[in-house]
């Protein structure tokens, strides 16, 4: 099966913005922290948390919420607001279904929790067509670093080369190039001009599908 370049063999998804269309969601968590703590909700400080843990981008501004406060404590505070539901990004599960019957291994690298990742991944109903599933608890470093998307490589035995990761963040994007993937990046939470750094922009996976040239059944 052939990409637009190069061959690829597996298929490696980010999670949030990606699949699933939790961009309006998680945005309005973290504004509604912020207000939480009497803090001006900065619309770039908000986009931070794009495709990265978002522990690891509240340890790097824990300070302004004052010393009473730890990154747990504002971590699940915020998580306690993100209640809505979330719809799957156009085109995911026909893209991951399709993926899956033509015999291509499947994984999703995400920033977030185990148990989140798999109640997002049940919703959804494509959790039991993933071959690995890497989270924020499996990696030292999340994105940008390539970790993540090291781990799901090596544990479909696939290089990465020869492997498409999907995204939708920068940071994700470097992630996937810095491991030596092929990137395709939809444009569901950032604009195509901040996704430049992939190897293909969409506006989502059912456009991706179709340039990828995946029938529905093999």
């Amino acid at each position: 099966m052939r990409g637009p370049e190069p061959m690829f063999e597996a298929a490696l998804f980010d999670l949030d913005g990606t699949l699933v269309d939790t961009e309006p969601r998680s945005q309005a968590a973290w504004n509604q922290l912020f207000r939480a703590h009497g803090l001006a909700a900065d619309a770039r400080l908000v986009a931070s948390f794009a495709g990265r843990p978002g522990r690891s981008v509240l340890a790097e501004i824990r300070h302004r919420f004052g010393a009473d406060h730890t990154v747990e404590d504002l971590f699940e505070e915020a998580m306690s607001y993100a209640t809505a539901a979330a719809e799957p990004v156009r085109g995911a599960v026909e893209l991951v279904r399709t993926m899956h019957a033509h015999g291509i291994p499947v994984g999703v690298v995400t920033s977030g929790t185990r148990d989140y990742a798999r109640a997002e991944l049940a919703a959804l109903g494509v959790g039991a067509l993933l071959s690995v599933l890497i989270t924020a608890e499996d990696v030292t470093n999340g994105k940008p670093d390539p970790e993540g998307y090291r781990a799901g490589c090596r544990v479909l035995e696939v290089a990465p080369g020869r492997t498409v990761v999907f995204e939708d963040a920068p940071a994700g994007i470097a992630a996937a190039k810095a491991a030596g993937a092929f990137c395709v990046a939809v444009t569901t939470s950032q604009p195509a001009a901040a996704l430049a750094a992939a190897d293909l922009v969409v506006a989502d996976l059912a456009e991706a599908r179709a340039t990828l040239g995946l029938a529905e059944t093999p």
